[in-house]
């Protein structure tokens, strides 16, 4: 089997426009989560990775720090006008991008409206959110109307990380990328468990990110404090089977480790391929790609193929052709 022949689907690709960046810089974010500066993106450059990589489509999102920077009228400005963007890139290269529509949050009201506006009339697949906006992390009562509707449509969320309120504390000056994103997911993921999100909404269709970030390691340790250190135990599932209902992307460093553990503890058919691209550069990207191509492939399988097919689940719709 030619493990390099069979397209990808990558749910976790990129993109940022000039307005955005300019707009996010205004409000402070010049060095966002503490990197460097912000990534170039254009749309010939990342079909171009494409096609060397053999990704047959991008999901394509706002990455953090998102469109709200403290003002409710400028963030939803701000999501319409990305995801007008975003929504054109997908009708003009129809089976190349998809797209994950920015919201507002914590503005409720804003996220609903662009919301209908971005499923409704542009054609997005999905909506983009953030573990937390403005330190509201996602089990947060507020957004009960939000994960009502979503569950109703039964929507495909997908979950980037972002800065934790506490960063100038806990990050010690180093990018938040490198470790408070992996767990700002896990710390947004047992709030969702344990303020009850998952199991009253099971309609929505969750992605999270970088493998499953701690939660193979961490699980155990939440149905510990579910069951035996709590005054009141809850009934329902376990911890274990809540994770088990979401989507993990690969995106990161998904070999030799990472990825082997998230199966070992949630199985792999919610396994989805995810780049990163365009915040991680396009020489990493290809990196990435090698480091999945030439690792251990599944018995009588391929990780582009289980992952390619996962996608196709998730997104019924989706056309996969070859580049």
């Amino acid at each position: 089997m030619n493990r390099t022949s069979e397209p990808l689907v990558d749910v976790h690709a990129h993109f940022v426009t000039d307005s955005y960046a300019a707009a996010a810089k205004a409000a402070g974010h010049l060095l966002p989560d503490g990197m460097s500066g912000w990534p170039a993106w254009d749309v010939k450059t990342h079909l171009d990775l494409m096609d060397q990589g053999n990704i047959a489509t991008a999901m394509l999102s706002v990455s953090s720090p998102g469109t709200h920077f403290g003002d409710d009228t400028a963030a939803r400005a701000l999501a319409r006008e990305v995801n007008e963007y975003g929504a054109n890139l997908k009708r003009t290269h129809p089976g190349r991008f998809g797209h994950f529509a920015s919201l507002p949050l914590p503005d409720v009201e804003g996220s609903l409206a662009e919301l209908k506006h971005a499923l409704d009339h542009l054609g997005s697949d999905g909506v983009a959110l953030e573990t937390n906006s403005e330190g509201h992390y996602l089990g947060d009562e507020r957004y009960q109307p939000l994960w009502a509707e979503l569950d109703r449509r039964k929507a495909v969320v997908f979950v980037h990380p972002t800065s934790p309120p506490c960063h100038q504390a806990v990050a010690l000056g180093r990018p938040r990328p490198m470790l408070e994103f992996i767990f700002d997911s896990t710390r947004t993921v047992s709030d969702l468990v344990f303020t009850g999100v998952l199991t009253r909404h099971p309609g929505i269709q969750w992605i999270f990110t970088h493998g499953g970030g701690t939660l193979p390691l961490l699980a155990d340790r939440m149905e510990l404090f579910r069951t035996i250190f709590s005054d009141s135990p809850s009934q329902g599932p376990t911890v274990q089977d809540q994770v088990r209902t979401l989507w993990f992307d690969m995106a990161g460093t998904p070999f030799p480790h990472q990825v082997p553990a998230l199966i070992a503890a949630f199985g792999s058919d919610r396994l989805l391929y995810g780049s990163d691209y365009c915040w991680t550069p396009a020489a990493g990207t290809i990196a990435q790609i090698a480091s999945v191509d030439n690792t251990t492939q599944p018995d009588d399988d391929t990780w582009r193929l289980l992952t390619s097919r996962n996608a196709a689940r998730l997104f019924p719709d989706l056309r996969i052709t070859h580049t």
